[in-house]
C-alpha cells in the first residue's frame, strides 16, 4: 500500500503542477468550480496545504506550534515556481523512509501519516478538475487519480453530504461514470462553466 500510496499521491501533484504551469495571465482571477474561489485563490489554497506537510510530518509540529505561518498569500509574485517548490517539499516529506508509518498531529486530533498523505492526494485530485475547468483544459482525470478518491469519498460520502468540505453533493445517474460519481458525491457538476 505504500508505494501505491506514494504513486497516487504523485500523480496527483503532477497532474495539478501540471495545470499551474498552463495558467496564464487574467486567467488567474479566472472563477473556478469553487465558490468564491478564484483560480489563484484555489492554487494558493493547495499551495498552503503542500506548506503544511514538512511541518507537520518532518518536524513534527502541532498546528498550534505552526500557527498562521501559511496563511495568507503564499504565492507571491511566482505562484508556478512557489507551487512547484511547496509541492516537492511535500512529496519528499511523504517519502522519508518510514514517514507513512508514523503519525501526525491535525487539527482535528493525531492521525496516521498515510491517511493524511491520502486525504491530501484526494484533495489534489479534486482541485485538479476544479483548475481544469477554471482554466478551459482537458478536465478528463485519469482513471487510477478516480478510482483512488472514488475508494476514499465512498465510505464518507455520508460525512461529505452537508457540505462543509465541499459542495452539497449533485444528484446523478445510476449509470454515471465514476469520475462523474466522484464528483457529484463533492457537490461538482461536470457541466459547469464560469
Amino acid at each position: 500500500m505504500t508505494t501505491a500510496l506514494l504513486s497516487r499521491h504523485a500523480e496527483a501533484l503532477d497532474l495539478f503542477g501540471g495545470l499551474v504551469h498552463a495558467v496564464r495571465g487574467s486567467a488567474w482571477d479566472a472563477p473556478t468550480p469553487c465558490a468564491e474561489w478564484s483560480v489563484r485563490d484555489l492554487v494558493g489554497h493547495l499551495t498552503g496545504e503542500q506548506l503544511w506537510v514538512p511541518a507537520l510530518v518532518s518536524q513534527r509540529r502541532s498546528p498550534a506550534e505552526v500557527g498562521a505561518e501559511f496563511d495568507g498569500d503564499v504565492l507571491g509574485d511566482d505562484p508556478a515556481g512557489v507551487w512547484a517548490k511547496a509541492a516537492e517539499q511535500a512529496r519528499a516529506a511523504f517519502n522519508q523512509p518510514g514517514a507513512l508509518e508514523g503519525t501526525v498531529a491535525l487539527s482535528y486530533g493525531p492521525s496516521p501519516v498515510a491517511d493524511y498523505c491520502a486525504e491530501m492526494t484526494l484533495d489534489a485530485v479534486v482541485h485538479s478538475w476544479d483548475l481544469a475547468k477554471a482554466i478551459g483544459s482537458d478536465d478528463r482525470l485519469p482513471a487510477q487519480l478516480v478510482e483512488f478518491a472514488l475508494a476514499r469519498v465512498l465510505p464518507k460520502a455520508d460525512e461529505f453530504a452537508d457540505g462543509q468540505y465541499f459542495g452539497e453533493p449533485v444528484e446523478v445517474q445510476a449509470d454515471a461514470d465514476d469520475q462523474t460519481r466522484l464528483l457529484a458525491i463533492l457537490g461538482r457538476r461536470r457541466d459547469w462553466d464560469s
